[in-house]
């Protein structure tokens, strides 16, 4: 589960003993992997406070509240629970000056079987060689790095093309099979890596049987996931385990 610390901050407390931030960060992030991302906020005397009355924008320099505490930063951890996502809070070392307010992510949302949905629906685009459903999955400033052409497709127009110049080369329908699906969702951005066969008759009659490695980004664009960058690399044959036993013989 999600939860965000908003390090709140005392004007009137002494930080000079405060230990670095910097190790708690690397032990949360690098090494158990628990912190997503966070960010230090600027001085609340920066701040502008919006509000809307009648119909006029109202603008006001500063916070909305006068106080001696103030958001400093906020820090986004996936936790196993609440009591995980509060021992990595005291364990902050803004937690001894100021305090560390721990707020659970509403948890109604489901970003990753949304993801494996709009990778599902690629699957059935592709079977029934419906380019406007493939298409509709993708962002339109999206950059694809496409295996026939071996050059990077700016934009969903591009991509169209290159697609079609594919499956000019097919007969028939092509059958995806997800041998292997990573999903790795951070707020509004995702990422996944998949191991994908691909199936399909030739033109000519001949069989096509290849299997591809697949790496895709994706955004989280108004209430809907769209695919905004996707590099797909096939097998290359270098002869390298043959020279390495070669050489080890």
């Amino acid at each position: 589960m999600k939860y965000m610390l908003l390090v709140c901050g005392d004007d009137t407390a002494d930080s000079t003993g405060m230990t670095p931030v910097e190790p708690w960060v690397e032990e949360l992030s690098v090494r158990r992997g628990v912190r997503l991302h966070g960010h230090r906020l600027r001085s609340p005397a920066d701040a502008v406070t919006v509000r809307v009355r009648d119909g006029e924008v109202l603008r006001t320099d500063g916070p909305f509240a006068e106080t001696k505490e103030h958001v400093a930063g906020y820090d986004i951890l996936e936790c196993a629970g609440l009591e995980e996502a509060v021992e990595a809070a005291a364990k902050h070392p803004m937690a001894t000056v100021g305090a560390m307010e721990v707020r659970a992510f509403w948890d109604d949302e489901d970003a990753e079987g949304e993801i494996r949905r709009l990778d599902a629906e690629l699957t059935a685009a592709g079977r029934e060689r419906d380019f406007d459903r493939a298409m509709a999955c993708y962002a339109p400033d999206v950059e694809v790095f496409h295996p026939v052409s071996g050059l990077e497709q700016r934009g969903v127009e591009a991509l169209r093309k290159a697609e079609e110049v594919w499956f000019s080369t097919l007969s028939g329908p092509v059958e995806r099979e997800v041998l292997e699906f990573r999903v790795r969702v951070d707020e509004s951005i995702a990422f996944s890596h998949a191991l994908v066969r691909m199936r399909a008759t030739l033109a000519g009659g001949q069989a096509l049987d290849t299997t591809a490695r697949v790496t895709t980004g994706y955004r989280l664009t108004g209430d809907r996931w769209l695919i905004v960058h996707q590099h797909t690399s096939v097998p290359f044959d270098t002869g390298a385990p043959a020279a390495a036993a070669a050489a080890g013989a």
